[in-house]
């Protein structure tokens, strides 16, 4: 029995009659296991990529489907048909699914973004076979009914409306308009007055119009054969066609350094920061260097950034840098949300590390600390099906080959400092970045206005 005398602090647990213990050595990193893999065309022009992972008795299915439009109401009915998938076809009614996949330990569900329809499922090995056909019934089969459209759009109004009040919506679609100005690319959740306006009909022709399998990609990972699995889906997505060619947005403009831009949201006693720049491909030579400078900035929770802003001045509970991936090129996104009373200080010191990282070389600790971490969160991060099957489909919507994957881990180990220095002056320029500043503008405005470089309402 422990005596309450006898407790002791985590310091004192620490320490020795020398002195503190010392740390143990970080531990070699083992490289991630080359997987059977299998990346393959079927005739109906549908890419999959079917990998054997062991780890579990469970399949992880990633699917994306080229899902773009001009019409002004796309993104509305997009929404909507993404709620409704998956509840009913001649076979299953939204009851059936559910059961259907419960029965093999499984789950299927449907998402979409301005360029995709996504579909995400997994289910014990032995229910590979159902989870593939309830996939191939709803993407064949899908019929929409009004009972479910009506109660869905309900549903879905309602939750946007909610959504479209949140801070981090608003700075989001903010930021984009501000980026990418009218480009569809922008138009990340509809307005509730659209989807209400959505009709069954539409629905169905938007679903007989753009589910199509050319330009589509699913990933299978799992304890399978991939051989097999690609079989197996021959079988149950073969006879799935449409002649209507994949619809695709045009290209992103390249993002421009530039003044933020203040937009007003009264009574709000936060603020959202969000900087943005160009930045570059993952297959550019550079771009290893540049994830390395990226971590060091504001990357990982041992960063300039966080320790500046959040650690050392307590302006921000949680702050980030990350990238952006779109096809055929990057950005870079800075994060922060701030008290309003604080924002004018916040970005001052945001701007302020941007210049010293580019004026000031990172040091080789610090890009080490930085390699490590980047190396080992990919590992870990591929190291389970899920994680895995998530990344390959991303990386298969940016073009990359799944060998980039495996080869990644080398090319950061072979990085130096002096080259993420390079990266660090290139791109971390404070005159690359622009972006906005949501908050209330009548509070914001004295000392944004005495910072400069802030547009104001």
């Amino acid at each position: 029995m422990t005596l309450l005398t006898d407790y002791r602090s985590p310091e004192e647990i620490g320490r020795t009659e020398a002195g503190p213990r010392p740390l143990p050595p970080l531990g070699v990193q083992r490289p991630d296991q080359d997987a059977p893999t299998v990346d393959t065309v079927l005739a109906n022009g549908l890419r999959v990529i079917a990998v054997r992972r062991t780890s579990v008795p469970m399949v992880e299915l990633r699917m994306h489907i080229p899902f773009a439009g001009d019409a002004a109401d796309h993104g509305a009915v997009s929404e909507l048909l993404a709620s409704t998938l998956l509840t009913g076809t001649a076979r299953r009614n939204r009851v059936r699914f559910s059961t259907d996949l419960a029965k093999v330990g499984g789950d299927l569900s449907a998402s979409v973004d301005p360029e995709r329809l996504y579909l995400s499922g997994s289910a014990l090995v032995e229910g590979t076979e159902t989870l593939l056909d309830v996939l191939a019934d709803a993407i064949t089969g899908a019929v929409y009914p009004d009972g479910e459209i009506d109660r869905e759009r309900d549903r879905l109004v309602e939750r946007i409306a909610m959504a479209r009040a949140q801070p981090r919506v608003i700075a989001r679609e903010a930021l984009q308009k501000h980026r990418y100005a009218d480009h569809p690319f922008t138009k990340e959740v509809p307005e509730a007055a659209e989807v209400a306006q959505v009709t069954a009909t539409q629905v169905r022709d938007l679903h007989a119009r753009a589910m199509s399998p050319r330009g589509s990609v699913l990933v299978l990972v799992g304890d399978v054969d991939p051989a097999q699995a690609v079989a197996a889906l021959e079988k149950a997505l073969g006879g799935w066609t449409n002649d209507t060619p994949a619809h695709r947005l045009p290209a992103l403009p390249v993002v421009s350094g530039g003044d933020l831009l203040l937009v007003h949201r009264p009574g709000a006693v936060q603020s959202q920061l969000r900087l943005s720049a160009q930045a570059i491909p993952r297959t550019d030579p550079r771009y290893p260097a540049l994830q390395l400078a990226n971590l060091v900035f504001g990357g990982y929770f041992s960063s300039r950034l966080v320790e500046n802003i959040r650690e050392d001045k307590g302006y921000t509970y949680s702050t980030n840098s990350s990238f952006e991936f779109t096809p055929g090129n990057a950005t870079l996104l800075i994060d922060a949300d701030t008290a309003s009373e604080v924002t004018a200080a916040a970005l001052l010191e945001a701007r302020y590390e941007l210049g010293r990282l580019a004026l000031v070389p990172p040091t080789e600790q610090e890009v080490d600390s930085a390699r490590q971490y980047a190396i080992g969160s990919l590992l870990i991060t591929t190291s389970s099906q899920s994680g895995l099957a998530s990344t390959l489909l991303a990386f298969a919507g940016v073009d990359i080959d799944p060998q980039w994957l495996r080869e990644h881990p080398d090319r950061l180990r072979a990085v130096t400092t002096e080259q993420v220095a390079a990266a660090a002056l290139e791109f971390f320029a404070p005159v690359n970045f622009t972006g906005v500043v949501v908050g209330d503008a009548d509070l914001l405005t004295p000392s944004l206005s005495a910072l400069g470089g802030v547009q104001l309402p």
